[in-house]
Order: C-alpha cells, then sequence, then structure tokens
C-alpha cells in the first residue's frame, strides 16, 4: 500500500482499490450536512449489514497474517529498522471514522483497546452527538483518540491538539449536562499537548487542514482555525467581524472560545459564577488587558483632576445658594439641584481613587472583576453615587429646560413655576431611584476593569441599554425638546418688541443665560451618550477577541480607543464644572461679602468714639515735644 499526501498535509488514504468502490458508499456523512431520514435508514442498512462483530473476523485475519510475518524466519536483517517500520498500519474500518481525515490507525489505543473492535463499540456511544453536530470537532477528536493514526515515517503517538479537545468540549459538555452526562474525566484537555510545543507534535482539523505536521514557533495567543456550521455572508462593505459574534452552532454554544488562558479568569466557585460574553462562568481580569500600565497611570491621574475640579465648583454652587436662597428663584433653582448631584458623583470618582482599583473593582482579588450580584458594600457605595446621582442630574436637566420653556414660551412667572416645585422633585428624584433599586434587585453592577468603577453590567447587554442607554437618550429628548421650544418663544419676544424696559431686558438676560448654561450641559451629556453606545457596541467585540481564537486579519479593530474613556469620564463631570459658572458673577461676591460682615459682632457707637479719641491723643502725643496735648479742656 503507497500513501499519498496532499497540500496542507492531509493524508489522503491509500492508492489501492480497497478504497474504492463500495468502500466509499459507506463514509459518513461530511461535516455540516443536514442528516435527515435518508441518512438515518442509510446508516441504519450499514449497521445491520455489517455489524461491530464482524470487525472481529477481519482483525484475527490480520493478527495470523502479522504472526506469520513476524514468526517466519527471515535469516537477514536490515541495519536501521526501527519500531515504526515493524509495526502494522490497519485501515480505519470503524464507520464513524472512516473520511475523517486519515485512512489508517495502530493499536492499542490511548484506551488500551487492542483491536477496533472494541474502540468501535465504545466511540459509537458518542454517536447521538455526532449525529447532531453539537461541535464540527467531535468527530475528529473522537476518531483520533480511538483511531490513533499511523505514520510509517513517525514512530511517536500523534494525539489531538488540546485546542481541538476544548471546541469539542465547549461545544458538546453543555449539551451533555442537561442529560445529566459529566465530560469524560480520561478526555480532559489539560493532558494533551498544546498546538505547538517542542518536541511534541498533535493533529488539528479545521478550515481544511487535516494534519499539523511541523510545531509552530511559540506565540502568546496561538492562532487557531475556525470552522463555524453556518458561515457569515457579509457583502464587501462590512467589517470582516460583523455578525461573527452571533456565530453559534445548535443549543447556542459557540465554536472556538476557551476561558482556560490567559487573560480571561476561569470561575470554578459556584458562588462566583458568571457571565461573560460568549462565554458562561469567565471573568474578565482585574486590570484591562487592553490598557498598559502607563495609560491606566493617565487616567487615574485624569479622573483624579477632573473629580475634584467638580467637587469643587459644585460644592461652591451649593454653599452660594445656602447664603443666598432668595436670590435663586425659579427657573434657575434646578441648577441647584444640579450642582448637589454633581457634588455627590465627584464623591464617587473620588471614593474610587481613595480606596484603590483592585478594592473597589475587584473586591481586594486581583485575579477577576466583580461581576453580577457579587458586588460588596464599597463597590455598590461607588456605584449608587456615580448612578443614581448621575441619573438624577439627567432628569433635573430636563426639569431645568421645562422651567426655562415655561418662562420663555409661556410667559410664566417665578411664582407660578415655583409652585409646581413637588411635583419637579418627584419626576428628578422618583425614576433614578427605581432604576437602581432595579439594577441592584438584578445583581447587574460589574466592576470596569479599565477605570476601577462600578457601573451597570455590559452582560448581558439588555441592563446596559435599559438603565443606561435609553434613560440618558429620553432625558436627551426631552431637555432638548424644551430648549428649542423656548429659544424660539424667545426668537418671537425679540421679533416683536424691539424697545423695551430695563425689566424686559434683564428677564431676556437671565433666560439667555438660563439657554447656554442648558446647552453646556447638552454638549457634554450628547457626547457622553456616544461614548457610552461604543463602549457597550464593542464590549462584546473586545471580549470575543480574548476568549475566541481568531485570524490577524478577522480580530484586526478588536481593541477599544483608549481616548474614548478619557472622553468619557470627561463629560461625566464637566456638567458639575459648568454649575459654578452660573455662580461666576459679582453678584456671588456680593453675597459673600455680606455673609463675611453678617457673621462679625456689631461694635456699639460709645466703643467706636473711644477708638476715636485714643487714636486722636495718640496723634498728639507723638507730635508733641513733651507729651500729651490737651483736648477736652484746659
Amino acid at each position: 500500500v503507497q500513501w499519498e499526501m496532499a497540500p496542507g498535509n492531509r493524508a489522503m488514504g491509500p492508492t489501492n482499490q480497497e478504497a474504492s468502490g463500495q468502500e466509499k458508499k459507506r463514509l459518513p456523512p461530511k461535516e455540516g450536512r443536514v442528516v435527515d431520514g435518508t441518512s438515518v435508514e442509510r446508516w441504519r442498512s450499514l449497521w445491520i449489514r455489517d455489524p461491530p462483530w464482524r470487525f472481529r473476523a477481519r482483525s484475527e485475519m490480520r493478527l495470523v497474517v502479522l504472526a506469520m510475518l513476524v514468526l517466519t524466519p527471515t535469516g537477514w536483517t536490515t541495519r536501521g529498522t526501527s519500531a515504526q517500520e515493524r509495526r502494522s498500519c490497519d485501515e480505519i474500518t470503524v464507520p464513524m471514522c472512516r473520511g475523517v481525515g486519515y485512512n489508517f490507525t495502530v493499536m492499542p489505543n490511548a484506551f488500551k483497546h487492542r483491536s477496533q473492535d472494541e474502540a468501535g463499540l465504545e466511540v459509537h456511544q458518542f454517536w447521538p452527538l455526532v449525529e447532531i453536530e453539537c461541535s464540527p470537532d467531535l468527530r475528529f477528536f473522537l476518531c483520533s483518540l480511538y483511531t490513533p493514526i499511523c505514520l510509517h515515517d513517525y514512530s511517536k503517538p500523534l494525539p489531538p491538539c488540546r485546542a481541538v479537545c476544548q471546541r469539542a468540549r465547549d461545544g458538546c459538555a453543555p449539551l451533555m449536562s442537561q442529560y445529566g452526562f459529566a465530560w469524560p474525566e480520561r478526555m480532559r484537555c489539560e493532558r494533551l499537548p498544546a498546538h505547538g510545543e517542542e518536541d511534541q507534535l498533535c493533529m488539528d482539523h479545521g478550515s481544511g487542514q487535516g494534519l499539523v505536521t511541523t510545531p509552530a514557533p511559540q506565540v502568546a495567543r496561538p492562532v487557531l482555525p475556525l470552522q463555524p456550521k453556518h458561515p457569515v455572508h457579509r457583502s464587501p462593505d462590512t467589517p470582516s467581524w460583523s455578525g461573527a459574534p452571533n456565530e453559534k452552532l445548535k443549543h447556542g454554544v459557540t465554536v472556538g472560545c476557551t476561558c482556560g488562558g490567559s487573560p480571561l479568569v476561569s470561575l470554578t466557585n459556584e458562588r462566583s459564577q458568571g457571565h461573560t460574553n460568549p462565554l458562561s462562568d469567565c471573568a474578565v481580569p482585574c486590570h484591562s488587558p487592553f490598557v498598559r500600565p502607563d495609560k491606566r497611570t493617565l487616567l487615574v491621574a485624569w479622573i483624579g483632576l477632573w473629580a475634584a475640579l467638580c467637587l469643587a465648583t459644585a460644592m461652591a454652587t451649593v454653599a452660594t445658594f445656602l447664603i443666598d436662597t432668595h436670590r435663586f428663584g425659579y427657573p434657575e433653582r434646578p441648577i441647584i439641584f444640579l450642582a448637589v448631584c454633581y457634588v455627590f458623583v465627584s464623591a464617587g470618582y473620588l471614593v474610587r481613587l481613595a480606596a484603590g482599583h483592585e478594592l473597589v473593582a475587584c473586591g481586594g482579588n486581583s485575579a477577576h472583576v466583580l461581576h453580577a450580584s457579587s458586588a460588596p458594600a464599597l463597590c455598590t457605595t461607588v456605584f449608587l453615587l456615580t448612578y443614581f446621582f448621575g441619573m438624577a442630574s439627567a432628569t433635573w436637566w430636563v426639569v431645568l429646560s421645562l422651567a426655562w420653556f415655561l418662562a420663555a414660551a409661556k410667559k410664566w412667572s417665578s411664582e407660578s413655576i415655583a409652585g409646581f416645585a413637588p411635583y419637579f422633585h418627584v419626576a428628578a428624584w422618583l425614576p433614578p431611584s427605581l432604576e437602581s433599586i432595579a439594577v441592584l434587585a438584578l445583581g447587574a453592577v460589574d466592576g470596569e476593569p479599565v477605570s476601577g468603577m462600578c457601573w451597570v453590567s455590559q452582560h448581558p447587554p439588555a441592563a446596559q441599554r435599559a438603565f443606561v442607554l435609553a434613560p440618558l437618550a429620553l432625558c436627551l429628548a426631552l431637555g432638548t425638546t424644551f430648549l428649542l421650544g423656548g429659544f424660539a418663544a424667545l426668537l418671537r419676544v425679540r421679533r416683536h418688541v424691539r424697545r423695551g424696559g430695563a425689566k424686559t431686558v434683564k428677564l431676556e438676560r437671565l433666560m439667555a443665560r438660563i439657554g447656554a448654561f442648558a446647552l453646556l450641559y447638552a454638549a457634554p451629556g450628547t457626547a457622553l451618550l456616544a461614548c457610552l453606545t461604543y463602549e457597550h457596541g464593542q464590549a462584546e467585540r473586545w471580549l470575543w477577541s480574548l476568549a475566541c481564537s481568531c485570524s490577524e486579519d478577522t480580530c484586526s479593530g478588536s481593541e477599544p480607543q483608549f481616548t474614548v474613556f478619557m472622553l468619557k469620564h470627561l463629560m461625566a463631570l464637566l456638567p458639575g464644572i459648568a454649575t459654578g459658572a452660573w455662580t461666576w458673577s459679582g453678584k456671588t461676591l456680593g453675597s459673600w461679602r455680606r455673609f463675611y460682615r453678617r457673621g462679625r459682632p456689631r461694635e456699639s457707637f460709645s466703643t467706636t468714639l473711644i477708638k476715636i479719641i485714643t487714636a486722636g491723643q495718640a496723634w498728639c502725643w507723638l507730635h508733641s515735644e513733651g507729651g500729651w496735648l490737651p483736648i477736652f479742656g484746659s
């Protein structure tokens, strides 16, 4: 029997006539082809016509021939004869392993089966999993263990690569667990060699490659071929990754993705089980692998700078309101509550900086970030300070825009708008409260591996859309609508009233200031929403680039832009700094001057008169020749 090797190092089988004719008709269905009723009947007829017990006769005949060849004295020896040349390579007779990518095997296998009959009876127990195609690598993986490949010029065992085992396990183990079966212990993937190990070859199957025959150079993340069951049809304008994260086999199992290696962390403790799309029980490391240590230091300094500035300006605004309450009436009163919200938002950032990345985002565990329903008190505190008051600031901005619209477009007085103040408070504080309670009840609080904050979880993505993106978009839409209505009314007033009194000019100036401040919130709010949308849309793709094997072209552009994270935190704090601009005026200096004077004790008239007389006596004594000059009398 002679061998022919096709391109890609795939064994094509013997060239004799046994591999043709009726033998080819017995090949099992190719991978990726749907097994219909006709195929099942064909397999059933094949099983009846050629049952496993007939394999024994063939094996016994081969053993007899082999014994005759070994026991017959030849009377001569060949120098350099190896053990591989003395062993026999048998054609594969197990039906499930025919056409798997090679045609010859050798016994015993890894499970000490002495014949293909024994191996065939055991490997066919996995036939239901192969039939439903829970993983395209399962058939090749099983056959490479039960009917290992036999090469005449290679004497060592050639097991499957660890990646093949992991892909088969990730595809079929969830389905097996549904029926109470665990992945076999003797098929543990850790026992198999990894692709590229020195002095140890292994087989991999996929993307047209049948056999790996040369060790690849060591790399940090070896590139493994993927072979999805349903190819993704992309247009020329569509990026190479579009739709790839959604490519799953039956039962929702993704092909080619593992959580066993760096940088992702596998969760083995049941109390810490979580979900990192696309793999379950898999966590993101404490520090993002996409951000270098120097950039992490820069981000911490960046957040600390803007958080401290936001806290100082917001507290100054609140303090100015407390010392001169009557100065800030409606419609500008919501600016004060905006400042209150940003006092707590900036405090949440500063708590994170004071406690540290690992203690807040990772709970003191440096292995992985906190995930759903496992956030401790410190992480929950940071989340409530930043999320609750951040959402409340958005609703107060809507209230500010509404009050400005009522004053500018509807000509409501300050007293009329102030009459609705209780309703404004309910509308501003109730929705963020309900949202925060819902997020905590659903356990949708995760640590962020980039900033070290605690925020709404990205997995599942519905939590981010329901509790962050949708509320912010709704507030921006409502606030912008009221702003445009107010500006339109202000333009109509200026068109009809050419010459107004001083009070009219002051009112228009006040409304213009409120509108400008509202725009100062709308611009950062829109930028923040854009950054959050970008992060939400790309988060799954970034995780896939870590968990799944892909080529360089497929994973190109799958790393986040660091500037987006810096811009996100700046836009989250910038409106709080803008609240200070409202109080930067001469009136504020006057308010603080009056407050300072109000705090000092007043002097009586007699005390003031005595001070004046004493000062005069001292002046006269200094300018006289011998002593005091008489001021009162002789």
